[in-house]
């Protein structure tokens, strides 16, 4: 199953701050993607935020079209409290109150992948049978 991370720069020394913001948003109630005709096209699998100074990085695991997450995120009431809250502590400020914004801001944000390994990556791993 494959990585993103969207990064994006915020003002320094405001670590605990952005910490609590993350801390209580609120988990999108369900994972499924869909794609632009509305068929189901993959799953949020899980999310991780990382902060370094002025460096915040969402890691996100997901299964289907990357595209797809986009539109999702855009259209979770969730997401946007949470960047109204974040706004305050970005070095840039970013338009993401309608979905093309928020579409544009997560495709110029995501990071260049450079190596994604995992356990299905192995050469001649044995494929976990059910349990």
């Amino acid at each position: 199953m494959p990585y993103a991370a969207i990064s994006y720069r915020v003002k320094p020394g405001h670590d605990e701050e952005i910490a609590e913001i993350f801390a209580n948003f609120k988990r999108v109630k369900r994972p499924e993607l869909h794609d632009v005709e509305g068929q189901e096209s993959g799953k949020l699998l899980g999310t991780a935020v990382f902060i370094d100074h002025d460096v915040v990085v969402r890691v996100i695991h997901y299964s289907g079209d990357f595209a797809d997450i986009a539109r999702k995120m855009a259209a979770e009431s969730g997401v946007h409290t949470l960047e109204s809250k974040l706004a305050p502590y970005l070095a840039e400020q970013r338009d993401t109150t309608t979905s093309e914004g928020f579409g544009e801001y997560f495709r110029n944000a995501t990071m260049r992948c450079i190596s994604q390994l995992s356990v299905d990556t192995l050469q001649g791993a044995k494929q976990p049978t059910g349990v």
